[in-house]
C-alpha cells in the first residue's frame, strides 16, 4: 500500500514499502503501522504521526522538518543520525510522545529536548547527544550509551538498570533518585578523579 497522493491515512498497515530518499509533505498518519519499511534519508515535511508504530523499519538519516509525533512507538528499528530536536514538539510535554524498544539510534540528537518518561529500552544509543535535555523518570534500561553526551541533563528518577558504557559527570547532571546497577554505577566515580584499588 503506497502513500500515494492521499494526505490522510487512518488505521492502515504499510509493509515492506520503500520511501528512501523521498519527501513526504503534509501527510497525516493516525493509528497506522509500518512494518519493514525503508525511510532512510526521507524528509518528513510537516507530517503528523498519531498513535503509530514503526516495526523493523529503517529511518536512518531521516529529516524531521516541522513534523509532529504523538504516542509513536519504534520497535526493533534503526534510526541512525536522526536529529529529533527538529520535530515540532508541543510546548508542554507531560510524557514523551515517542518511545524506542530494541532500536539502534546511534549518532542521533535529543539536544535541549524536554521528554519526561522517554523510553529507550534495550537500545543502542552510541554517540547520542542528550545535553541540556530533560529526561526525568525515563526508562533507559538495558541500553548502550557508549560515547553519548550528557551535560546539564536532567536525569532525575531515570532508570539505568542494566544500561552500559555511560559516562555521566555527577556534578554536571541531575541524577537525583536515578537507578543504576551497582557494578555499572562505578562508572559515575570517574568524575571524582579518584583512584579505585
Amino acid at each position: 500500500m503506497s502513500v500515494g497522493v492521499e494526505s490522510e491515512h487512518w488505521s492502515k498497515t504499510f509493509e515492506g514499502e520503500d520511501f528512501s530518499g523521498e519527501e513526504l509533505s503534509s501527510i497525516e498518519f493516525e493509528s497506522c503501522t509500518f512494518i519493514g519499511c525503508n525511510f532512510s534519508e526521507v524528509v518528513f515535511n510537516r507530517c503528523n504521526f498519531i498513535d503509530c508504530t514503526f516495526l523493523k523499519c529503517n529511518l536512518s538519516m531521516a529529516k524531521m522538518q516541522y513534523s509532529k509525533f504523538s504516542d509513536v512507538v519504534f520497535r526493533d528499528s534503526k534510526a541512525i543520525g536522526v536529529d529529533w530536536s527538529k520535530i515540532a514538539w508541543p510546548r508542554i510535554v507531560f510524557n514523551s510522545p515517542i518511545n524506542f524498544y530494541d532500536c539502534m539510534i546511534d549518532d542521533g540528537s535529543f539536544y535541549g529536548l524536554s521528554l519526561p518518561e522517554l523510553v529507550l529500552d534495550s537500545c543502542v544509543a552510541r554517540r547520542v547527544d542528550f545535553r541540556n535535555g530533560e529526561f526525568r523518570n525515563a526508562n533507559f534500561k538495558h541500553t548502550n550509551f557508549s560515547s553519548a553526551l550528557f551535560s546539564e541533563t536532567n536525569l532525575s528518577g531515570t532508570d539505568f538498570t542494566s544500561a552500559t558504557d555511560f559516562d555521566i559527570d555527577i556534578f554536571n547532571n541531575n541524577l537525583k533518585r536515578a537507578k543504576f546497577d551497582r557494578f555499572e554505577a562505578m562508572r559515575l566515580l570517574g568524575s571524582l578523579e579518584i583512584e579505585l584499588v
